[in-house]
């Protein structure tokens, strides 16, 4: 007997005169209507997967009685058998070209009391796969719970204003709106918004053209209102338009526009996932004012409300209707507010959606790593599994070892994107009247800074932001350091010297150099006692120098006023001192230079280094190399493999970093939870251990990645939307 028992039972009756035989001729005739079918094969012949031809069956589900023994033995020992002791061969057909369902999707041996479930979810999942392969070359396809939930929000949006005010207060608002339109009910906040929104996407003020765009369901309604009599567009396709009051004669009064630009883009495939119209104007001022009231005139010949965009909410809407992900909207705000070619650089990484197919691919294998766990837990005591628990627990924690790896890699490339997002911060530092002002002054081309022969102008720190090969600096200019003439001979005793107004610039100059990214220390050249010239020296700043080097930190050093030096055997001396003084200083890192236009250029060869050229051009090029270094992609474990991929990882945000951190901290706890464990078992498998615990951690780590995308729960994502999107200008 071969039966078929899903879709139709051809062969038990289901109602008192199944057995007329028209009504089984009836039940067979819709075989064959499904995409999966259950098949119980107890015929002794193997099934073909076309014995019911179909044009729609793609799986068949069979089952096969499994006894070792002859044929009709094993009828008459099933039947003897209690159901749950009995066991069956499950296995999988599928229709040819049709892809492989997964592993689970292998034949395999069952018992009787696991039959039903494993069968039952084998098919579901059998029913969706084919459901999605089915619809593949339709972009637009949306499963069945999607459909329904879309279904729920429309619904909500529309009619949530009248839930509690009763069915008396909801018929008596239906019969008053009859006659006057639609009129549809606005959600609690954007999340439920469905009105047709709009706003000048062009930057304000006088110019050739200005785009105002146009997103939502009253697209067409408002185009038919300034078009009159007009066909609507091609999609896609420019129109030249004029213009009209919405509601107006067509007469030359009521021209908003003679020869205006329309351009209409139908959903989903627009920028918003929307209908979309753009109407390129004419950019004065007065033309933009005129159509942007007449579109708020519109609102009557519309379905939706319509009203002007919020900041970022064309982007908001692109991001709710899958059209960017959460990453790519943060790197969208990046390409508006970039100054610089790095900036410019750093955004297009994040546009890509590499970083979000990254996040998403270490998710998923902290999920399979979780339900590796799960499984332990929901099937330990039931089932025999090829690994003992803690060989399954040491599997896992090798995986969540490289993933740390990555992560960690990852986060420190989003410290460093964030440098080339923000500014890298620089402090000048060094004795008073050393040249600081004036070394400023050349490095940004104008007088920011004053200059003065006398000592100690520069009370307070002086910050210019500044483009220096491509990269945005926040440089600073501090005031001078020193002990004084007391403290030198008595360095236990505070100079008397020093007031109170130098002791706190000093105090804030030793502060910035501290929270910079990069400390320049400037030297200079002055004349000693015995007539002789040589590169002064100052303990203060020497100290907080090599403070600095032995910490790992960047320093440049820069030797100047080098047209006080008498010869180049003076030059090579002052470079063989500086870095005896400061051990750990590399020659690469030293710069000789004259700050006065008309000052010497000299050419200096020692032992300490090769021929270089000392102008501020030549020391520029040594502050954007170390620029380079400091903001260069970290690879895990030296591993350089993929070196693009990680060069994407310096678009991730503050924002990412953070979550990263909460990523990093839940698999540290998971292995901690491990690492304990496996001590107390010491090599018995009989523990339980804290799975469940080491599991929730994983579910945490995930969630956190999960959180970066856009795809944690809810209240999350709107939390998170409300950052993001808050420095998002209106029309974007």
């Amino acid at each position: 007997v071969t039966e078929l028992v899903y879709h139709i039972t051809t062969m038990m009756p289901t109602h008192e005169n199944d057995d007329d035989a028209t009504t089984i001729a009836k039940k067979k005739r819709h075989t064959g209507n499904d995409h999966v079918n259950i098949v119980f094969n107890n015929s002794g012949i193997p099934f073909v997967f076309d014995m019911f031809p179909s044009a729609f069956n793609y799986v068949y589900v069979v089952i096969t009685p499994s006894v070792r023994t002859t044929f009709l033995q094993s009828r008459t020992h099933t039947m003897k058998t209690p159901v749950g002791e009995r066991y069956y061969r499950v296995e999988v057909l599928t229709a040819p070209g049709f892809p492989s369902l997964s592993s689970a999707a292998e034949a395999k041996l069952v018992s009787g009391s696991s039959l039903p479930d494993y069968v039952r979810n084998l098919a579901l999942n059998a029913c969706i796969f084919s459901e999605v392969w089915m619809n593949r070359d339709d972009e637009s396809y949306r499963s069945s719970w999607r459909l329904r939930l879309n279904q729920i929000k429309q619904l909500r949006a529309r009619y949530g204003n009248e839930v509690g005010k009763g069915d008396g207060a909801a018929v008596s608002h239906v019969e008053e709106g009859k006659g006057k339109g639609k009129e549809k009910a606005k959600g609690t906040g954007w999340l439920a918004s469905d009105a047709t929104i709009y706003a000048v996407s062009t930057a304000p003020g006088r110019a050739a053209i200005a785009i105002i765009r146009v997103s939502g369901p009253g697209c067409l309604p408002i185009y038919r209102q300034l078009c009159p009599e007009k066909a609507a567009p091609k999609p896609r396709q420019a129109t030249v338009r004029t213009l009209y009051e919405p509601g107006s004669p067509k007469t030359s009064q009521h021209v908003l526009d003679s020869s205006a630009l329309v351009l209409y883009f139908p959903a989903p495939k627009t920028v918003t996932g929307e209908d979309i119209l753009e109407l390129h104007v004419h950019g004065g001022t007065a033309v933009v004012k005129a159509v942007l009231a007449a579109i708020s005139r519109c609102n009557a010949a519309s379905d939706s409300s319509i009203r002007y965009a919020e900041p970022g909410e064309f982007t908001r809407r692109a991001f709710l209707n899958d059209r960017l992900d959460l990453t790519q909207v943060e790197a969208l705000g990046d390409v508006l507010s970039a100054t610089t070619e790095q900036q410019r650089r750093l955004s297009v990484r994040g546009t890509s959606g590499a970083l979000a197919e990254q996040y998403e691919k270490w998710r998923q294998q902290l999920l399979y790593a979780r339900g590796e766990l799960e499984a332990l837990i929901d099937f330990s005591e039931d089932q025999h599994f090829d690994e003992s628990i803690s060989e399954l627990l040491q599997s896992v924690s090798a995986q969540v070892d490289v993933l740390k790896s990555a992560l960690r890699a990852h986060r420190d490339n989003a410290v460093k994107g964030e440098l080339l997002r923000n500014g890298i911060s620089l402090a000048l530092l060094g004795a008073p009247n050393a040249g600081k002002s004036s070394l400023l002054n050349r490095i940004v081309g104008r007088e920011a800074a004053i200059v003065s022969e006398e000592a100690g102008t520069t009370r307070d720190v002086v910050e210019i932001s500044i483009d220096l090969g491509g990269y945005l600096c926040r440089l600073g200019d501090t005031a001078g350091l020193r002990r004084g003439p007391a403290a030198l001979t008595n360095p236990g005793l505070v100079s008397q010297d020093i007031g109170t107004v130098e002791r706190e610039g000093m105090k804030r100059a030793k502060a910035r150099a501290e929270e910079s990214d990069v400390v320049i220390i400037v030297l200079d050249f002055k004349a000693t006692n015995d007539g002789h010239t040589a590169v002064y020296f100052d303990d203060e700043v020497m100290e907080t120098a090599i403070r600095r080097i032995h910490a790992g930190r960047s320093v440049l050093v820069v030797i100047n006023k080098l047209d006080l030096a008498p010869n180049e055997g003076a030059a090579d001396i002052a470079i063989t001192a500086t870095l005896c003084a400061l051990p750990g200083l590399q020659r690469n890192q030293l710069h000789m230079l004259c700050c006065v236009d008309d000052g010497p250029t000299l050419r200096a060869e020692s032992a300490a280094g090769p021929t270089n050229r000392y102008t501020v051009q030549s020391f520029l090029r040594g502050l954007i190399s170390t620029f380079e270094v400091l903001t260069s992609a970290t690879f895990p474990d030296g591993d350089r493999s993929d070196p693009a991929a990680w060069q994407e990882s310096l678009g991730a945000t503050e924002r990412h970093r953070l979550l990263l951190d909460e990523c990093i901290e839940h698999l540290d706890l998971y292995t901690e939870l491990v690492s304990e464990d496996a001590g107390e078992r010491n090599g018995d498998d009989g523990g339980d251990g804290d799975v469940v615990l080491a599991a929730e951690h994983l579910r945490g780590a995930a969630n956190a990645l999960a959180k970066i995308t856009g795809k944690g729960e809810a209240g999350d994502v709107e939390d998170v939307l409300g950052v993001v999107f808050e420095k998002f200008c209106v029309g974007k």
